[in-house]
């Protein structure tokens, strides 16, 4: 079963550009969209009625909702103990999407509160780390070996910067591929910048999608949307995905372990020397 999964921050709620963000979902034929800064309920049941979507999802001021075109398993909100922001959980057929905002601002302490939550995160998903499931949205945050230009950032921003000392250390998507996840879009296209904010003029990678390196395969395709009209739409340009999921990966997990279980069974009978 193949998931056409978008990731959106739709910047401040989206009110009064619904028409706008609605054309670029569309333009995607997305399954699932995860949204980020959906902090108005209004305005993502007006963007899943335009589209079609069958079931969606949001709570006023939170930053996280979804719009999808089929009836999700289930879903739902968590916020770790030791995180200020929740994450989402989308259980699709066989599979699960885990929707991702971390702290905004560039800065270091900001840089070490995404830490914190990534960490959170991690640890609250672990129980899932067999089955096939992928993390995407907005992570505030560089991939080691990217740069951002400071210059290029808003005057508040760049004062933040200065006032943090002036150097950033990227850690928090090297923790997330030392955990055993690959970077979607880049193990897909290392010669391409995907640069995603700010949408009228790209200079920097915040959105991200990963997988665990034992299932990278199933992701067919990651890029980030260019069609006509994304640029005002919102601030960020949206990342879309393909996961191709195995029709019956239960079954099929189940008929893995009863195998080695088999085999482990015939290895208790064998005579000992």
């Amino acid at each position: 079963m193949v998931f056409r999964i978008l990731s959106y921050n739709i910047c401040r709620g989206g009110r009064g550009r619904e028409p706008a963000l609605g054309r670029v979902i569309d333009a995607c034929r997305a399954d699932l969209v995860v949204l980020q800064e959906a902090t108005d309920p209004g305005v993502v049941s007006r963007l899943a009625a335009a589209a079609g979507m069958e079931q969606h999802g949001s709570r006023d001021g939170h930053s996280l909702g979804f719009l999808s075109r089929r009836r999700l398993t289930s879903f739902g909100w968590h916020k770790p103990r030791m995180s200020r922001h929740a994450f989402l959980e989308l259980e699709l057929p066989g599979a699960r999407v885990f929707g991702v905002h971390l702290a905004a601002v560039h800065a270091a302490w900001t840089e070490r509160r995404r830490v914190v939550e990534l960490q959170a995160l991690l640890k609250s998903i672990a129980r899932h780390q067999h089955g096939i499931h992928l993390l995407t949205g907005d992570f505030n945050t560089l991939a080691p070996g990217e740069l951002l230009d400071f210059t290029r950032l808003p005057r508040r921003l760049r004062a933040l910067v200065w006032l943090s000392g002036g150097k950033i250390r990227w850690r928090t998507i090297q923790m997330i591929l030392d955990g055993g996840y690959v970077d979607g879009f880049r193990s897909l296209h290392s010669d391409r910048a995907g640069q995603t904010f700010p949408a009228w003029d790209p200079h920097v990678r915040l959105d991200f999608v990963f997988v665990p390196r034992r299932i990278a395969g199933l992701l067919t395709s990651c890029d980030v949307v260019d069609v006509p009209g994304v640029r005002e739409a919102s601030d960020h340009l949206p990342l879309l995905s393909v996961l191709d999921v195995p029709d019956e990966p239960a079954r099929a997990s189940a008929a893995s372990a009863l195998a080695e279980a088999s085999v482990a069974g015939l290895r208790d009978l064998e005579p000992t020397p």
